[in-house]
């Protein structure tokens, strides 16, 4: 009994310090949170079909021929028919205006060569008689010239662009122009009359007057419109090729035009009074003003329009 008691004694008490490397010591069970409840998601918006496109209107890129080819804000290259189109616009309307260009230059030249020639014969037969009347051929540029004789000045101006008019104007509606759409466009040169002293002296507000405008094709034609004087016995485009002596008859016609054309001095009432600036700018007070020249759809004329 005594020996059981001891027995019992000498047995070591377990405590929770004990440290058997052996032992497994329960984990410590982590306490559960609670999870926020997510908000259910919202369904995705359903889109609605496009609307059909109209028989008549679509959008994006289109062909030439108006149908689609691409929805709206596709990338898309251009249709080779429209590339066609810039081509032929290229090849037809613009070939034919450097075509026109070049014979309106030809033309003008040939106005400057018997302008000169006109002149030096003009010189040489009033000199015995009068060798103070001034006559002179002037070169000014590229697209103009004068011919000064006695107190006239004739300026000739070549214009650097091609002109086309409406259907109802002048040669448009003519069998020969509507036979071909290239002849639908012109090459033009103006002759204006003004007096020679308004250049002199540079009197700024001195008029000048259209005499003539000559109108020049594809085919080296050419349509003159202007004052009676520019006589022709036949102003049909189809019949009236350029030539020297169609521009030599042009430019003596327009010098006809101009020597008849003479100035009317102002009534007193138009000159009582004179500002400083026209007298400072060298302006005459009594300065006279050429009658100038009626045109068809104006009145009927002393000298009419030609066309």
């Amino acid at each position: 009994m005594k020996t059981t008691l001891m027995a019992k004694a000498a047995r070591p008490k377990p405590t929770a310090d004990a440290a058997d490397p052996e032992a497994k010591v329960p984990a410590t069970k982590p306490v559960a949170t609670k999870k926020p409840r997510k908000a259910p998601a919202t369904p995705p918006a359903v889109e609605a079909p496009p609307a059909p496109p109209a028989a008549t209107t679509h959008s994006g890129a289109t062909a030439t021929n108006n149908a689609p080819t691409a929805p709206a804000g596709s990338p898309i290259e251009a249709p080779a028919d429209r590339l066609d189109q810039i081509f032929d616009g290229l090849k037809q309307k613009s070939t034919a205006k450097q075509a026109i260009y070049r014979n309106t230059q030809n033309t003008f030249d040939c106005l400057r060569k018997v302008s000169q020639e006109l002149v030096v014969e003009l010189v040489r037969k009033i000199t015995p008689l009068d060798s103070s009347v001034a006559i002179e051929y002037r070169p000014v540029n590229e697209m103009e010239f004068h011919i000064r004789f006695s107190g006239d000045l004739l300026v000739f101006i070549m214009h650097s662009n091609i002109v086309t008019f409406p259907d109802d104007y002048g040669p448009m509606p003519t069998a020969y122009v509507e036979a071909d759409f290239r002849r639908r466009f012109f090459g033009h040169i103006m002759a204006y009359n003004f007096m020679a002293d308004s250049i002199k002296y540079n009197r700024l507000n001195d008029p000048g007057y259209l005499v003539g405008r000559l109108l020049v094709n594809i085919e080296n034609h050419y349509f003159l419109e202007g004052v009676q004087q520019l006589e022709l016995p036949d102003n049909d485009m189809s019949d009236n090729p350029v030539t020297e002596d169609a521009m030599k008859l042009f430019v003596e016609s327009a010098m006809i035009a101009a020597v008849n054309n003479d100035l009317i001095a102002p009534g007193l009432p138009e000159i009582q009074k004179i500002s400083v600036k026209q007298k400072l700018e060298n302006q005459q007070v009594s300065r006279g003003s050429k009658v100038g020249f009626s045109f068809y759809k104006e009145q009927k004329p002393q000298y009419d329009f030609w066309g």
